[in-house]
């Protein structure tokens, strides 16, 4: 339904004040030349022997060899230089990545079942790391400042009959740090829906543990007020023969920054990770997400659909698939498709595949953007629907695919509602 292009990275339309090439967003030169007898962290040997990370794994691979680190003095300060974060403007971070998180976090309210249980507790509960390491510097500042976790158990071989909402509500924009752990145990069957309100500034790390047999989906939705900066991090742990379905939307925000990943620990694993986002004028949707295929005979699928209209409007997309030596009988597959709905508008799309074995079942990844097609719109328009309508039902028809992934009508109907809201907003 869409006229797609075959470039993978910079696609889209460029901004009204286009940033000078070779330059981040901050000002700092990107040329290894110019810094090559400096200490700056693309210099000196990093000029030669170029390594994403090196703190664990291999020490020259874009993910296996990713730094991760509870403690923020392992992270060394921004400047929008490094790979992980070329794409994001630090100065509207407000401080997420630099100051002390001394705000309150947002408040968590959380309905459902009464099997499942819901608990407040110190930072020294054994429970808090069981699913991930902080991989940046935002998420270890996050690690670091926040002074109690909201944890949710859902009880071993429990089926919830209806899903388990966590409203998390912003009060003030003080720059503050969040902590929640979701733990599907075995043979349990849920559906735990993350509503995020409100105006917030916020680093939130999630950590998502799905114990053997068990099978959870976690819906992320970022309704954000639009002064809100948030960045999250999702972490999930797999193990044997578990399920999880993970789905981002985000909607609301000045900018906001989500980081799942999903890490197998026994075989028969799968992962199926969705994402919707349809962003604004001025609005900055981020999206970077990893699977970490470290077992053999496990299935991950992604795919991520977006929207863009309005000045400035920009959305980021990476996505990160691993699959090593020990992965035997893998089978994986990334997408991404983004819909530029007016020009000014830009989509950055990378998607990124490493394999260290050959004896895998398949392994794919796609990018494509493209804006709406005039054939499409012809053949609607020739049957006597009006334009505006027929613009509506392409970018409606694009993005369901990702709405009905939810599996919750209510939520289903809200999402649905919400993407005609944004539709309305310039006739698309």
């Amino acid at each position: 339904m869409t006229e797609i292009t075959t470039e993978k990275a910079r696609i889209g339309a460029p901004s009204a004040q286009p940033f000078i090439d070779g330059f981040t967003e901050e000002g700092e030169s990107l040329s290894p030349i110019n810094a090559a007898n400096s200490k700056a962290p693309l210099a000196g040997e990093a000029v030669k022997s170029h390594s994403h990370g090196g703190g664990v794994g291999i020490p020259d691979s874009s993910r296996a060899g990713r730094l991760t680190s509870y403690n923020l003095a392992d992270f060394k300060p921004l400047t929008g230089m490094e790979e992980d974060w070329r794409f994001t403007p630090l100065k509207r971070l407000r401080g997420l990545h630099s100051d002390v998180l001394a705000g309150a976090a947002p408040a968590v309210t959380v309905s459902g079942p009464d099997r499942v249980t819901v608990e407040t507790v110190a930072r020294d509960d054994k429970r808090i790391g069981s699913a991930g390491i902080p991989e940046d510097r935002v998420s270890a500042n996050a690690w670091e400042n926040f002074s109690e976790a909201t944890v949710l158990t859902i009880p071993s071989e429990f089926e919830a009959d209806s899903e388990i909402t966590v409203l998390i509500t912003g009060q003030d924009t003080v720059a503050a740090a969040q902590h929640l752990v979701i733990v599907a145990e075995k043979f349990s069957k849920s559906v735990v829906v993350l509503d995020h309100q409100g105006s917030a500034v916020v680093s939130e790390n999630i950590e998502i543990v799905v114990e053997d047999g068990a099978d959870l989906t976690v819906v992320s939705l970022q309704e954000w007020n639009d002064d809100a900066v948030h960045a999250s991090s999702q972490q999930a742990r797999i193990g044997r023969d578990a399920k999880l379905k993970h789905v981002v939307v985000s909607l609301g925000g000045d900018l906001v920054r989500v980081t799942p990943s999903a890490r197998f620990t026994a075989p028969g694993g799968e992962a199926e990770m969705f994402g919707l986002y349809f962003a604004d004028a001025g609005q900055h949707l981020e999206q970077r997400l990893f699977v970490d295929h470290a077992v053999a005979n496990c299935t991950s699928n992604v795919l991520y659909k977006g929207a863009l209209q309005g000045r400035n409007a920009h959305a980021v997309w990476v996505g990160d698939v691993l699959i090593r030596k020990e992965a035997e009988g893998t089978d994986s597959y990334e997408a991404n498709r983004n819909l530029l709905l007016t020009d000014g508008a830009r989509a950055d799309s990378v998607p990124n595949l490493e394999i260290e074995t050959g004896l895998i079942k398949g392994a794919g990844h796609a990018s494509a953007t493209g804006r709406l097609d005039d054939e499409h719109l012809f053949y609607l328009m020739a049957r006597g629907i009006p334009e505006d309508a027929a613009r509506r039902l392409v970018v409606r028809g694009f993005l369901h695919e990702i709405i009905q992934q939810i599996k919750v009508p209510a939520l289903e109907e809200r999402l649905t509602e919400a993407v005609e809201r944004e539709l309305a907003v310039t006739n698309n």
